[in-house]
């Protein structure tokens, strides 16, 4: 629904068929697979714990000596190889999947709208014309009041065609939008010569005529997947150490260049401009106009090629940064499940609660935590103020212990938070 809401203004009017629509759906979703991993596990995990502990089921086990740890055991197994096929999934298919869905959605919005014409309102959708119907009758052929300025001829408002009715339909090849008009009149303003600003107008009166529009330009063409390859989010995690390790060659190489040709510009005999700097001539009237004139230009030279060269090693930091940011995302997501996991499970078993009412607002609780921690730090990478490896690794880390608490807590039969240890532990502070 996100992905429809944001691109709905490119789809709409554009004539697109149901197998196009669907194609663009299921890259569209596909790409939100390793995002809904991690909550679908901690709400199964969540209604599964608390499905048999509200049931006494947990407590059967446990009173036959399997402990909790034992019994989640074979699950983390099992989410650790949901785990490992999240990261498949995103090193793999992810990149295909954002490569068919980016081609697709770019050829879209470049593809005119489809063929509506309304009443009462200029149409400027065919190249070169502008049409204007004053009805259209219900069965979407017949016309009537029909006025066509034809602009082919790029000198404005040359020659326009008004007609009393009309009809207009595909052929059959549906190739070419044909127009047939009946009882109007053609103007058409002449320049013979065009040192003189006077026009002929030459009008011709017609009981019948035809004009035909070519469709090839509203048909969607497909543009090369090649274009898009090189996109971050179009490589797998091989491609990705390939590109950044390409991406600071590139700048290391223009850095020394920059480096060398800088050096050679302000290499200055620094004794003979000491010696020229203790004579006493305040008005330094030794110096030719040149040499000012040169220094200044030379200056100007080197201040341009600085902030050039600012701006190109800021971009490519910039660009590995999101190189980085898409290797690291891949790995945390396919962390983020394990750690949902011992997160949900214990908490299951704690809270008693299956179904889903208690799972599903405690998963989504926990999952808006992990997202806006994600995001911001996300960021924060972006803007350089922390390390990719902090920034896209900072949530797993903040919410492991969360997990681990949560199984310490549940394995020992403890209460999540006891009251009279609290007060205690306040007691003890005073």
């Amino acid at each position: 629904m996100q992905f429809l809401w944001k691109y709905i203004d490119d789809l709409v009017g554009k004539g697109l068929d149901f197998l196009t629509i669907s194609k663009l759906l299921f890259y569209a979703a596909a790409r939100f697979v390793p995002m809904a991993l991690p909550i679908s596990v901690l709400l199964s995990s969540i209604m599964t714990f608390g499905n048999i502990a509200e049931k006494n089921e947990l407590m059967a086990i446990k009173s036959a000596g399997i402990s909790l740890k034992k019994c989640m055991r074979p699950l983390l197994v099992f989410i650790i190889i949901i785990s490992a096929s999240s990261f498949l999934f995103s090193n793999y298919f992810m990149p295909y999947a954002n490569l068919k869905a980016g081609s697709l959605l770019y050829d879209i919005r470049k593809q005119k709208p489809a063929l509506n014409i309304k009443e009462g309102m200029f149409y400027n959708e065919l190249s070169g014309y502008s049409i204007k119907i004053d009805k259209k009758l219900e069965n979407g052929i017949d016309l009537e009041g029909v006025m066509i300025y034809d602009h082919t001829s790029e000198e404005g408002n040359d020659k326009v065609i008004i007609a009393e009715k009309g009809q207009m339909y595909l052929s059959e090849n549906e190739n070419y939008f044909i127009i047939s008009l009946e009882n109007g009149y053609s103007y058409y303003e002449m320049n013979i010569n065009k040192k003189d600003e006077k026009r002929l107008l030459q009008r011709s009166q017609f009981k019948q005529d035809i004009l035909r529009f070519d469709m090839s330009d509203f048909g969607m063409k497909r543009t090369s997947e090649e274009l898009y390859r090189n996109h971050y989010a179009m490589m797998n995690n091989a491609q990705l150490t390939v590109a950044i390790d390409s991406i600071y060659s590139k700048s290391n190489a223009k850095l020394n260049l920059f480096k060398s040709n800088i050096s050679d510009k302000i290499d200055v005999d620094f004794q003979k401009l000491e010696s020229n700097f203790n004579r006493k001539d305040n008005n330094m009237t030794y110096y030719p106009s040149k040499v000012y004139a040169n220094a200044i230009s030379s200056v100007k030279y080197l201040k341009s090629m600085l902030s050039n060269t600012i701006s190109d090693q800021s971009y490519s930091h910039k660009i590995a940064i999101k190189h980085k940011v898409e290797w690291h995302r891949k790995w945390s997501l396919a962390v983020a499940c394990i750690i949902f996991f011992l997160i949900g499970a214990p908490l299951g078993a704690i809270i008693r609660k299956g179904g889903f009412g208690m799972p599903v607002i405690v998963s989504v609780g926990f999952f808006i935590t992990y997202h806006i921690i994600s995001v911001t730090a996300e960021k924060m990478v972006k803007e350089s103020e922390i390390s990719v490896t902090e920034g896209m690794w900072i949530a797993n880390l903040i919410l492991l212990p969360v997990g681990l608490f949560l199984s310490y807590k549940a394995n020992t039969d403890s209460r999540l938070f006891s009251l009279p240890s609290i007060k205690q532990l306040f007691a003890r502070n005073n």
